[in-house]
């Protein structure tokens, strides 16, 4: 048995539903199954999901001294549920490495993500709670966050403000710079790993990749390449040994790109593709979908993305001081530097159509690359492509759609002459039908 229901709560359940008044004479007799679950669920009894599980066949919601309520989600390394504390009450999300997946190595790789996450206590980290085994199964307790992950929210709601975005991704790096300060990289940052209250608070979630950057010869993963393609730093990729805290810059840069403008950096592709651009090349201007955002904003994106490590922003410290006034509503002062941006027309439908810019941020890299992920259930990304595009100056890309003079001057000298000429053949032969 499940252990949830009481035989008191089993019994006024039935009886509600025969109309038999409480007490032993209440029986199983006459009532369906689904139809019991249904009235337990209308009673608070029991959540939707542990009906449903029950219904299927399942009776075990305990691990520990914690009861699972919900299923949360399902990652790369394990399964995280809401639960409360059977004594406490106090709600929380748990992460179960599933048996599956209990080899040496990923038992390794999840006390490695429990230890990291006791040495971290700060208001933009997810914090961790407890810890511990049932039976033969490995869980980790931290503080459940209401709401969505900014993944999830911007592809339910669209892309973000500026205002918002440079809220949510400030926070973000608030966290980033408490953790660095304590010597660890999270080599993951990406959307899906930001959670975002409806209050707007935003915490750094899934430190199942990160490592300690004077640790790493102790971190089996050390020299490999972990992480999500969409947001790769390129050192990252050159050379998984020399990451440091910059990294996790270009990936918080990735990140708020993505937020400003519902697109990856580098959409389409294979993760391999990905990872090329991402060391070669320069993603699309965030005007180019969102031609509300201030081009002095836009360089904080930029700066963020810088390909080599020694030009980017160096601390997250540095990115919360130069968003604030974004996040506290100051009026921003415009720059005029050069865009570093690559520019280009809005997609067409047809582009829209064929996934041109469209998220794919759950493409991990390929496993042949030894890559590990914590994140969120991959959405396949294969088959997208993405257009070449015509260079353009930062002056006629500020105009939207640019016009190209030389056509239109071609376009003069050829049409005004043949337009003359016309016009005099017109005019002579009216001239001699009027004779």
């Amino acid at each position: 048995m499940s252990g949830l229901v009481t035989q008191e709560q089993l019994q006024h359940a039935i009886s509600a539903l025969t109309s038999a008044p409480d007490g032993p004479q209440a029986t199983l007799m006459a009532v369906d199954d689904a139809e019991l679950a249904n009235k337990l669920v209308e009673m608070g009894v029991l959540t939707t999901y542990q009906a449903e599980q029950i219904l299927g066949g399942r009776s075990k919601f305990k691990l520990g001294l914690y009861i699972v309520t919900e299923s949360i989600g399902k990652g790369g390394m394990g399964q995280v549920f809401k639960a409360v504390h059977e004594m406490m009450g106090r709600v929380c999300a748990v992460k179960v490495l599933p048996l599956e997946k209990s080899t040496p190595e990923a038992i390794n790789h999840f006390i490695r993500e429990v230890r990291t996450h006791a040495q971290l206590d700060h208001p933009n980290l997810v914090r961790a709670y407890d810890a511990g085994r049932d039976k033969d199964v490995p869980y980790l307790v931290t503080e459940y966050v209401p709401g969505s992950d900014l993944r999830k929210l911007i592809r339910s709601r669209g892309r973000l403000s500026q205002q918002q975005a440079a809220s949510v991704i400030m926070q973000a790096a608030r966290g980033l710079e408490y953790a660095h300060q304590r010597g660890l990289i999270h080599r993951d940052i990406k959307p899906g790993n930001i959670l975002v209250t409806p209050d707007g608070i935003a915490k750094v979630s899934d430190l199942g990749l990160a490592g300690f950057i004077h640790g790493l010869e102790d971190d089996p993963r050390a020299g490999k390449i972990v992480g999500t393609a969409d947001y790769l730093a390129p050192e990252q990729i050159n050379n998984p040994n020399e990451i440091t805290h910059v990294s996790d810059i270009y990936s918080l840069g990735c990140t708020l790109y993505y937020a400003v403008s519902g697109k990856v950096p580098f959409p389409g592709g294979t993760a391999r593709d990905k990872a090329r651009r991402h060391r070669e090349e320069t993603p699309w201007h965030p005007r180019r979908f969102n031609p509300e955002l201030n081009e002095e904003f836009v360089d904080i994106i930029a700066d963020m993305m810088e390909k080599e490590p020694v030009k980017r922003i160096q601390s997250a410290s540095e990115v919360v001081a130069r968003l604030e006034q974004w996040a506290s509503e100051v009026a921003p002062i415009a720059g005029s530097v050069q865009s570093p941006w690559k520019s280009g027309p809005l997609p067409t439908a047809e582009e829209e159509s064929r996934g041109i810019g469209q998220d794919t941020e759950a493409s991990e890299y390929p496993s042949g690359a030894n890559q590990l992920s914590q994140g969120t259930s991959p959405i396949a990304s294969a088959g997208h492509e993405t257009l070449p595009v015509r260079s353009r100056s930062p002056a006629e890309f500020s105009m939207g759609s640019a016009v190209n003079w030389s056509h239109v001057m071609l376009t003069l000298i050829v049409a005004v002459p043949i337009s003359m000429l016309a016009g005099a053949i017109l005019a002579t032969a009216l001239s001699w039908l009027m004779r």
